[in-house]
């Protein structure tokens, strides 16, 4: 790791399952800690389109339909972090996913300060998710329970017809939540027992309760982070 990695300040991942409000946590603490938010997806299409070594090789997997193997993954998330805008630390998005890929991060001396997971109960993210309706020509979303629509399936400005995406649909959301509970949920033993645990950089685990107003979930996550440093 470079010397700039190891003084960052504020190195934060968040777990959570689809729904949980990960992305809308993750921007509000990026925008709190001044640090960037670290998308996977968004670092493997700037190195496709850069046309770099590792762009080639991330490309020609992509093309084939394959997944981008974990080394290169992680090859990817070093070359970003010795970027000079993570000195102060960064917010990982959408690494890790498994458990193994969180034990090669640990292997490459990829610490985090806090990884913090975002609970929501599963028909919460189930209600909030499948009551999504979106006008597909400018992508305003509404909820049918939380943010209605002026005319019941018209978008308020257009008047055109709302959509129900696929993704949305009460059998997809269980199935994405299938996965994560697979897959993903994992982590949070994992980074939990390292977290309790007195091994060297060993990150503060955090379990916030996701559920109600975003601005207060907001101020939990910063209450609890002070408590720890």
């Amino acid at each position: 790791m470079t010397d700039s990695l190891e003084r960052a300040e504020m190195r934060i991942m968040l777990l959570g399952a689809p729904g949980a409000g990960k992305g809308t946590q993750a921007k509000l603490i990026c925008e709190h800690f001044h640090i960037p938010q670290i998308s996977t997806g968004d670092m493997l299409r700037h190195e496709v389109s850069a046309e770099t070594l590792l762009g080639k090789k991330v490309k020609t997997i992509m093309n084939q339909g394959s997944l981008v193997p974990d080394d290169i993954m992680i090859d990817v998330i070093k070359k970003r972090l010795q970027e000079p805008d993570c000195e102060k630390g960064f917010l990982l998005d959408g690494f890790p996913r498994t458990l193994p890929q969180a034990k090669a991060l640990k292997k490459e001396n990829i610490f985090l300060d806090y990884v913090i997971e975002i609970d929501v109960d599963e028909e919460e993210i189930v209600h909030r998710l499948s009551g999504r309706r979106v006008h597909p020509g400018s992508d305003r979303i509404y909820h049918i329970t939380f943010n209605p629509p002026r005319m019941l399936g018209k978008d308020d400005i257009t008047g055109e017809a709302l959509i129900h995406r696929r993704d949305d649909e009460e059998a997809t959301v269980r199935k994405r939540l299938r996965i994560y509970h697979q897959q993903t949920e994992p982590l949070v033993e994992f980074y939990k027992e390292w977290g309790q645990s007195s091994a060297a950089h060993a990150p503060h685990f955090l379990k916030i309760n996701g559920q109600g107003d975003v601005k207060k979930i907001f101020q939990l996550i910063l209450m609890q982070i002070a408590d720890k440093k």
